[in-house]
């Protein structure tokens, strides 16, 4: 019964120490959240997307990535993705559906004793490239796959 008073204890103290450094201006939500790429994620194609995540377009594909989607997605509304790097250094991994509305999904930086690989589920609108691409040791490498959709995952 201690033991579990004292988490809430801590836990009440951390939210409230929290809570009045925000309400003070200590922190602010920019610096208490990831920094948000505006111009990659708000990018209207794949292009712009890779420019503003990246400052390039001219990304090679590499074999050591491996790209796990399915070939048909039932409903485009969930779709599982995964990317495992054997690259060493890998350092991030981002999700691109081409035909999406703002193609860029999602970038995952990893830490140095991190293993290269990232699952996640993504909304697909319509038949699409999904490309990953990989940034190890300050390099960028990518690969796609070609993704068909039953159902869009934008409602229809």
């Amino acid at each position: 019964m201690d033991q579990q008073r004292r988490i809430l204890l801590k836990s009440t103290l951390a939210a409230s120490a929290t809570g009045m450094a925000i309400s003070a201006g200590l922190l602010t939500p920019k610096a208490v959240l990831a920094a948000w790429n505006t111009s990659a994620f708000t990018a209207k194609n794949v292009n712009d997307a890779l420019t503003g995540a990246y400052g390039s377009t001219d990304i090679p594909e590499s074999d050591k990535i491996k790209l796990k989607a399915p070939e048909l997605a039932q409903s485009g509304s969930k779709v599982t993705l995964s990317v495992t790097s054997n690259l060493d250094k890998t350092e991030s991994i981002s999700f691109l559906v081409k035909e999406n509305i703002q193609p860029l999904c999602a970038t995952f930086n990893l830490g140095s004793r991190t293993e290269g690989y990232i699952s996640t589920n993504v909304k697909i609108g319509k038949s699409s490239d999904v490309i990953a691409i990989v940034k190890a040791d300050g390099k960028l490498y990518s690969i796609k796959q070609y993704v068909k959709v039953a159902i869009g995952g934008c409602g229809g």
